[in-house]
């Protein structure tokens, strides 16, 4: 029996042994990831030396990003000569699209500054876009969606198809209205009318401020449409047709930065980005380690992350063409 009990004690010592030196090895090896990554990190993504133009890159939809800004701030603070910001962007959020404008109206206070539209500047991103001075676009460029929504699914037909009905208790009428369980009432679409023009008067004010237009021009282009390039410069959207090279050589003949200097792509994300690829690693790697449970964990963290980004809550700044919805 004691040699039995001896047995299970040194099995039960090599089993936290053996734990012990699968973390070990399993921190190490996702060190070693993160170091590569660091390295794999292209030199842009710090301030450019003296010298140099700032590349900056604005894709996707926008949303408040405390990142962003601070990205921006150091920005503002570096040695750059001048700053080409690339937009292509449906839009997004109203609130995310004024803290993008706000901090790119800070940083061209500080740095020679010009807008380069690749492929779409639209609603939330051209409210981006008039941030700067001067607008270059492509002729097939799309810009301008200058409109507000307010967007909600109603699930009331659903709810009465499968026999749920949602009760609630409120302070007032209107708290948490709409729903999204009962049809809208009269007094809830009022106040959301109430919200949208009231964020609609305030994209039309800057619009007609930042690019100078009169009350003629501005009923014009403030339907919600986009236009091609070509038909926004006569419209007053942009300034110039062309690309890059036209946006670098208007900050020679406008703001007197010299002519050979060379442009550096500068980021605005984090430095690892949303860590796609380092929780993939870490993942595999502590699967080859036995470690399956860890794994998991690290994986619905990285799925709970992705849905969560999907959502754009609140006013939006978005163009949305039919059926992408």
């Amino acid at each position: 029996m004691s040699f039995d009990s001896d047995v299970i004690v040194d099995r039960r010592r090599m089993r936290r042994k053996l734990t012990f030196w699968r973390v070990a090895a399993a921190l190490v090896a996702i060190a070693a990831v993160i170091a590569v990554g660091s390295a794999a990190v292209p030199s842009g993504a710090l301030a450019p030396s003296a010298g140099a133009i700032a590349r900056v890159k604005i894709d996707g939809l926008i949303r408040s990003d405390a990142d962003r800004v601070e990205a921006l701030e150091r920005l503002e603070k570096s040695a750059a000569a001048a700053v080409v910001v690339h937009i292509n962007s449906p839009g997004g959020t109203t609130a995310g699209s004024e803290q993008l404008y706000d901090a790119l109206v800070r940083l061209k206070a500080k740095k020679p500054l010009v807008v380069v539209v690749e492929g779409l500047a639209a609603s939330g991103g051209y409210i981006a876009a008039i941030a700067s001075d001067h607008i270059v676009a492509q002729q097939s460029s799309l810009v301008g969606s200058i409109g507000v929504l307010f967007q909600f699914p109603n699930f009331t037909e659903l709810l009465k198809t499968v026999g749920v009905k949602v009760e609630e208790v409120k302070s007032s009428p209107l708290k948490a209205a709409p729903n999204g369980f009962e049809p809208t009432s009269p007094e809830a679409r009022a106040a959301l009318e109430s919200l949208v023009k009231d964020s609609y008067a305030w994209f039309r004010g800057l619009v007609q401020q930042r690019r100078g237009m009169d009350a003629a021009q501005l009923e014009k282009v403030a339907d919600g449409r986009v236009f091609t390039g070509r038909q926004a410069v006569d419209l007053k959207l942009i300034d110039q047709l062309g690309d890059e090279k036209t946006a670098i050589a208007w900050l020679v003949a406008e703001k007197k930065v010299k002519a050979d200097l060379p442009v550096r792509d500068y980021k605005l994300e984090p430095r690892f980005g949303d860590l796609t690829f380092l929780r993939a690693a870490a993942s595999i790697t502590l699967d080859a380690m036995g470690l399956n449970a860890v794994a998991r964990q690290i994986e619905r963290a990285g799925v709970v992350q992705s849905v969560e980004q999907l959502g754009l809550d609140g006013m939006l700044a978005l163009w949305q063409p039919a059926g992408s919805n």
